[in-house]
């Protein structure tokens, strides 16, 4: 069965309409891509600056530390809080263990 027109004008009409429209499509696709791109770049932009030191806490709420991580620290669990300098270091000096994995006493210049 064919559904197409025979005449070469027609052909031609329904050729260029097909066209513009598959075309406005694909323009509609690459604006919607390049919107969500933007989004997600924004997103990027506008997320804070990770932490220069990381407290670990333990299970309970108001359990203390158990361990300082360095802020990039992968080995961190879930339940951490970003710290600065002196604290990171007074909580090292408290005996709540390093990371053994970034080793932030060793960054922080504290040696046993």
């Amino acid at each position: 069965m064919n559904d197409l027109p025979p005449d070469l004008p027609r052909l031609r009409t329904l050729k260029v309409t097909w066209l513009a429209l598959t075309l406005d499509r694909v323009r509609q696709k690459i604006t919607e891509a390049e919107r969500r791109e933007q989004e997600r770049q924004r997103g990027i932009d506008a997320r804070p600056p990770a932490p220069e030191w990381i407290l670990e806490q333990g299970l309970n709420r108001d359990s203390p530390p158990v361990t300082v991580h360095e802020g990039g620290c992968h080995m961190a669990g879930k339940r951490w809080k970003g710290v600065p300098r002196d604290v990171a270091v007074r909580a090292l000096a408290e005996g709540v263990q390093a990371c053994g994995h970034c080793r932030p006493d060793t960054l922080l210049g504290i040696f046993d």
